[in-house]
């Protein structure tokens, strides 16, 4: 080949060489502006963190990632919605479950998340988080396929053993699932954003839950009149509960798996002691072990109250619940926006002191046996309770997070998952043992003598303290003692209480001002 010849094609390869590397950067920066528009609209500024993520992500992945996220948390929070709470307690009492089974299947899920330990072990031994969290849920939703069918399948002596059963693998292999898919998530979502899009996620998913629990609570009144059984709309609701939970897995699916550095696979004694020798994430496991024992002693127990106590239908029930979840829905913004600009343990502490007043106020609807009185209580602390709570269940879960290394999250998240399923675990099982000895004839005489000795001077029913309304109490004072344990927690850009509420009263305002001025356009 002749000189000029090699001479031209140096230029030439050259050339190429600033064409890619130009049209490389034009690509990203397409990506960027992508990524940017098309979240324009949720409030989140993405703008801050794309130059922090790309070595473990691209842009485009965490845009199809994070939307994919959104439709699995709308899907997984229907099923929730339509197959727990309220529903499966009225299931279960149709197929004959006492106080003590209630409390028993409140605690299967904590109880399960021992199964955290060997958890560990897949997880850092995996060559994909993504296969083996995708497997594992998918084959946990198909439990409530077979929930569906234990009326008609199994004899009436042995449902509530099938329930409990079909519960526990559900449970089970849920845990596993999600002792890869907290750590998938750490190191997926960016920091800097992480309080504004899992409040976006989870005021959507709850959106969607609530709409779908108020049709279900609806189609079960409507249910009675048309079928022979009130076992048949149960077992549908299920069945959908299940197809809602296996779409969920499809959009699961669709998120990519982060770059991370990999790290040696630990020996499972050194994995389960790292978390407890950092002060900080000890300390907040300390935290968030007695706020879920306080929250599980009683939380069970708030439909069982209003079925049998309050003489309530299901679809007032239904009702109820609904309104508390958009009143979470209604606030998550606000609070996903607080803890991003101050922290989580700010907002924590603002949030349980508002869920405790709203737990107190439940043995004040026994100052009145009036639907007149009980109901407009009712609908205050279902009110109080659902913006409270979203603050409550946001934040502790970004707390853990954000306190988690990255990287190396797996064993601080699972032993986090561990404590927190060990107390919840526990406290229904001991809330329903006191609800049964507090009702039970054994405190009689007991209840006699309140009646008659300290009643009649107080002119109160303090006898009617008793029972379930003691498990109120306790949550309050137990939840008291978190609040406290939370304040050792050190966490960066925490302020007092007082910074917060002002935040707070001032991102409302600008929400009702924005209502109304949305209301006069539409007018005009």
């Amino acid at each position: 080949m002749k000189p000029y010849m090699v001479e031209r094609l140096r230029i030439w390869l050259h050339e190429l060489r600033i064409w890619l590397h130009e049209l490389r950067i034009h690509h990203h920066e397409i990506h960027k502006t992508f990524l940017h528009e098309s979240y324009k609209a949720t409030g989140i500024d993405y703008k801050v963190v794309l130059d922090k993520i790309g070595d473990r992500v691209k842009a485009s992945d965490l845009q199809v990632g994070l939307r994919a996220l959104l439709y699995e948390g709308c899907c997984s929070k229907v099923m929730d919605s339509i197959t727990s709470g309220a529903f499966l307690v009225a299931f279960a009492l149709l197929l004959g479950a006492s106080n003590t089974v209630v409390g028993l299947l409140a605690a299967l899920s904590p109880l399960t998340q021992f199964l955290q330990i060997p958890a560990i072990y897949l997880v850092e031994r995996t060559a994909s988080r993504k296969a083996l969290v995708v497997l594992s849920t998918f084959l946990s939703r198909i439990s409530w396929l077979a929930v569906a069918v234990i009326p008609w399948l199994v004899a009436p002596e042995q449902r509530i053993p099938a329930l409990i059963i079909c519960l526990f693998f559900y449970f089970s292999l849920g845990t596993i699932s999600s002792c890869g898919f907290n750590p998938w998530l750490r190191d997926f979502v960016p920091e800097e954003i992480m309080g504004s899009f899992f409040g976006k996620r989870m005021a959507i998913s709850t959106a969607a839950g609530a709409a779908m629990a108020l049709l279900a609570g609806v189609g079960l009144e409507v249910g009675k009149w048309y079928v022979p059984s009130q076992l048949v709309p149960y077992s549908l609701l299920f069945l959908t509960g299940g197809i809602f939970g296996l779409a969920a897995v499809y959009f699961l699916s669709q998120v990519p798996e982060a770059r991370v550095a990999k790290h040696r696979p630990q020996d499972m004694s050194e994995a389960l002691g790292q978390p407890f020798r950092d002060l900080n994430f000890r300390r907040i496991l300390i935290f968030l072990g007695i706020l879920f024992f306080a929250i599980n002693l009683s939380g069970p127990f708030y439909a069982v109250y209003m079925l049998k106590q309050l003489n309530l239908s299901m679809a007032l029930l239904i009702g109820l619940g609904v309104f508390s979840q958009l009143m979470g829905v209604m606030s998550f913004r606000i609070w996903g926006s607080t803890a991003d600009n101050f922290s989580n343990k700010s907002v924590l502490i603002v949030s349980g002191y508002m869920y405790i007043i709203g737990v107190l106020l439940w043995p004040v609807l026994l100052l009145s046996e009036s639907n007149f009185f009980v109901i407009p209580l009712l609908v205050v602390v279902h009110a109080l309770t659902g913006i409270s709570a979203a603050g409550v269940n946001l934040c502790t879960a970004n707390l853990a997070l954000k306190a988690a290394p990255r990287g190396k999250a797996t064993a601080f998240l699972a032993t986090n998952t561990i404590v927190d399923g060990a107390a919840a675990a526990v406290s229904p099982i001991i809330g329903g043992i006191i609800a049964n000895k507090l009702t039970g004839p054994e405190l009689l005489i007991m209840r006699n003598w309140l009646s008659t000795e300290i009643g009649s001077f107080l002119a109160f029913p303090i006898s009617s303290l008793l029972g379930l309304h003691s498990l109120f109490f306790l949550t309050a004072i137990i939840g008291l003692y978190a609040i406290h344990r939370l304040r050792a927690v050190h966490e960066k850009g925490e302020v007092e209480g007082h910074v917060i509420v002002a935040h707070l009263l001032t991102e409302a305002g600008k929400a009702v001002r924005h209502i109304f001025s949305a209301a006069r356009l539409r007018r005009l």
